[in-house]
C-alpha cells in the first residue's frame, strides 16, 4: 500500500530500495496541524528525488512541510535534513539523547571513541580493535560535513502534536517512537524490522558507562507488543500489520543466540575475540564493529541474568560458567 489514512490522518511513506536493508523508509504525515516529515533518509539523490516525487504525487510541496521529526540519530534517518532547512527554514525535533550525536560535538565523539578502544582491549580484539579506533579517529574529520546545521528542539514531553513519545532505546541510546494511539498506529523507526533483527549497538552512557543495549532493546520491544499496534511503520522493509507474532519471534531469537553463546563458553571459548571469530567466522572481519557489539551485548545480557562468571585476566575479560548453570 502507498497510502494510509484514517481519521483525518495520511501517511505517505518514501520507500527507497537499499541493498543490505532492503529499503530505506520516511514518511510524511498529514494532519490536522501540519504536514510532518518522520525522518528524513539518506543524504543522496535518491532519497531526495524520492521526496520530491512523493510531494507531487499527492499534489503537496516542500513548503508544505510544518516540522521534521526524528526517531534516532543514525545517518540513514537523518539526512536530508540538512538540505530541507536550508530551502525551508522549519523546526526539527528529536531526543535530548540526540543532539550531541546530531551536532557532532567534539568532545561527545572523542570520549565516545575513547569507550570504544577501552571495550575493544578489554575484549582482547588487537590490531582489529586498533584499526576501529583509527578509522573513528578520521571519520571524525572526514564526516564533520554531516552535522546537522539547524538548530534542533528536544521532545521533553510525553506527549507531542497527536503521538504518545516512547522512549525505546537499544539500537541507540536516543531512539523514540511515535504511537498514534487514535489510530493505532506506530512509528518505531529501527526498533521492529520485517525482513532482519535489528542491531542492538553498545553505548557509553553520559558516564561513559556501556549501556546493557540488548536488555533495553528486549525491553523496548516488550513495551511496543503491550500497545497492540494495528500497523508498525518501520525505518526499513515493509509496514509491519499486527506486529506482536514478530516481536515475539524477535524476543525468541534473543534467547536462542544468547543460549548459543552459552554453549560455545561451555566448550571454553572465553573472550569476546574467539567468540566472534568462532561464532560469526569471517563476517567478524567484514563486520567488526557490529560483530563486536551483538557479542558483548548477548554477554552483558547474559551477566545481568548471573548465567555468566567473568574474571579480568591480563587486561582481557574471559567469561565462564557459574557451576549451578546448565545447557
Amino acid at each position: 500500500m502507498d497510502h494510509y489514512s484514517k481519521d483525518g490522518c495520511d501517511v505517505y511513506p518514501i520507500i527507497v530500495p537499499a541493498q543490505n536493508l532492503k529499503t530505506i523508509n520516511f514518511f510524511l504525515v498529514k494532519h490536522e496541524n501540519g504536514l510532518s516529515l518522520i525522518d528524513a533518509g539518506l543524504d543522496d539523490e535518491t532519497c531526495w528525488n524520492a521526496l520530491q516525487l512523493e510531494l507531487e504525487k499527492n499534489d503537496l510541496r516542500l513548503e508544505d512541510i510544518t516540522e521534521i521529526i526524528l526517531t534516532h540519530h543514525h545517518f540513514d534517518h537523518v539526512g536530508l535534513v540538512n538540505r530541507i532547512v536550508s530551502l525551508h527554514p522549519i523546526p526539527v525535533f528529536a531526543s535530548p539523547l540526540s543532539v550531541p550525536r546530531l551536532k557532532r560535538d567534539p568532545q561527545f565523539l572523542e570520549n565516545r571513541i575513547s569507550f570504544y578502544d577501552n571495550v575493544y582491549k578489554e575484549m582482547g580484539c588487537g590490531e582489529l580493535g586498533d584499526k576501529q579506533i583509527q578509522y573513528l579517529r578520521k571519520s571524525i574529520k572526514k564526516n564533520k560535513h554531516q552535522a546537522i546545521q539547524t538548530d534542533i528542539k528536544e521532545i521533553k514531553n510525553p506527549h507531542f502534536l497527536h503521538y504518545n513519545v516512547l522512549e525505546i532505546p537499544g539500537h541507540a541510546p536516543d531512539h523514540i517512537a511515535f504511537w498514534d494511539k487514535k489510530r493505532n498506529w506506530l512509528f518505531s523507526g529501527d526498533l521492529l524490522l520485517e525482513h532482519i533483527s535489528s542491531n542492538a549497538f553498545i553505548e557509553p552512557d553520559e558516564n561513559g558507562n556501556r549501556l546493557y543495549s540488548l536488555v533495553q532493546q528486549r525491553d523496548s520491544l516488550i513495551q511496543c507488543s503491550s500497545l497492540q499496534a494495528a500497523i508498525v511503520f518501520s525505518g526499513h522493509g515493509d509496514m509491519i500489520e499486527n506486529p506482536n507474532d514478530l516481536i515475539a519471534k524477535r524476543l525468541e531469537r534473543i534467547e536462542d543466540k544468547a543460549h548459543r553463546f552459552l554453549k560455545l563458553i561451555q566448550n571454553g571459548i572465553a573472550t569476546v575475540n574467539d567468540l566472534a571469530e568462532t561464532y560469526y567466522k569471517k563476517t567478524y572481519y567484514e563486520q567488526f564493529p557490529l560483530v563486536v557489539s551483538e557479542v558483548v551485548s548477548h554477554l552483558d545480557y547474559l551477566e545481568i541474568q548471573k548465567k555468566v562468571n567473568k574474571d579480568f585476566i591480563n587486561g582481557v575479560w574471559h567469561y565462564s560458567l557459574p557451576s549451578n548453570i546448565k545447557v
